[in-house]
């Protein structure tokens, strides 16, 4: 049996996701799209915590209609993202896992905070 990491099953795109992210940045601009990714974040967090928990993970991705998500995809989700291994998503860690899951961005410049867009 071939094990794969939760990087590779969350690209198997069950789903059927498709990248929006390279065309929100040439629409809002690199500034708004971040406050978009950070809207995002404040979205799916535990206002009473500040962090992306399991269970607000699982409340809202139900709430966005997403309810055939398992609970071993949102635990994987989590993982992929937890650099500091607290079992939660950080707004750091959040937005770094978001930028990883999007095939059509990627970080590079001489400066920190240059986004490129591949074409």
């Amino acid at each position: 049996m071939e094990t794969i990491s939760c990087m590779e099953a969350l690209h198997e795109d069950p789903l059927g996701f498709e990248d929006y992210f390279p065309s929100m940045v040439d629409t809002l601009g690199v500034e708004r799209f971040m406050e978009e990714l950070y809207n995002g974040f404040c979205l799916l967090m535990d206002v009473s915590v500040g962090l992306i928990t399991f269970e607000s993970l699982k409340r809202n991705t139900t709430l966005m209609g997403l309810n055939e998500l398992r609970d071993d995809e949102l635990v994987c989700m989590l993982a992929e993202g937890d650099l500091d291994g607290d079992g939660a998503l950080n707004q750091m860690e959040f937005c770094s896992l978001m930028f990883r899951l999007s095939p059509g961005l990627m970080m590079e410049g001489s400066q920190p905070g240059d986004l490129r867009v591949s074409s």
